[in-house]
């Protein structure tokens, strides 16, 4: 017996949807796969029997609910394509939204707080002059410890011992070449340990370990 490429994933596709068809029988709800699988093996079983492709397309809408599934696989499933074959020849069958979505939960939903969130609220913040004496621009994440950025930055490095950017985590500010701009920096929270970055600190943020760090600078020409 001989299958080819295409032949042998429907096989697989008829076999998912058969176990998954078990397992509604047995009331347990189905997860993304096991509804995908049963739903497309429904629709090979009915097209084997000749139906037209608008009446898979009205009968896939109807095979599934919201209470044959997972909370959350109703909103992830909103299109089903399966190539089917017809007696007239092969047939591409597309149902939107085959379950219907009642959920309450829905994956990836995002919900908003009602109130302002208040960006690094009681962090006390210095402002700070710096420039890019450098000839490429220079970007700065929000969470890169700014005692230890670029070197072609200029700016007093001893104040921004144990500090970064006071901006939104994720953000970063970039700074031109010859550019001179002011930004406000905070202290490091959690633990204040500093660890990597150009290895001029490696440790814990506290006035010992800042006198080092400002020989390992000078020494290293960020100074």
């Amino acid at each position: 017996m001989h299958f080819t490429q295409q032949q042998l994933q429907r096989l697989m596709l008829h076999y998912a949807g058969k176990i998954a068809k078990d397992r509604k029988e047995q009331k347990i709800k189905l997860n993304y796969n096991e509804a995908l699988a049963y739903i497309c093996y429904e629709l090979m079983e009915l097209a084997r029997k000749n139906l037209s492709v608008s009446e898979l397309m009205s009968i896939g809408k109807t095979l599934l609910t919201s209470e044959d599934v997972i909370d959350g696989v109703a909103s992830m499933l909103d299109e089903i394509q399966i190539e089917l074959p017809f007696e007239d020849g092969t047939k591409l069958v597309t149902i939107h939204e085959p379950i219907a979505n009642d959920d309450k939960i829905k994956a990836g939903e995002i919900f908003l707080s009602s109130e302002f969130i208040v960006l690094n609220e009681n962090k006390t913040s210095i402002e700070i002059k710096v420039s890019n004496k450098g000839d490429r621009p220079i970007q700065v994440g929000s969470h890169f410890h700014f005692f230890e950025v670029n070197c072609f930055l200029y700016f007093d490095r001893e104040k921004a011992y144990g500090k970064r950017l006071n901006i939104a985590s994720g953000t970063s500010v970039r700074f031109e070449p010859g550019e001179e701009k002011t930004v406000s920096l905070i202290e490091f929270g959690g633990l204040k340990k500093v660890l990597g970055f150009n290895n001029l600190c490696d440790d814990f943020i506290n006035d010992e370990n800042k006198t080092k760090a400002l020989s390992k600078a000078k020494e290293k020409g960020f100074l």
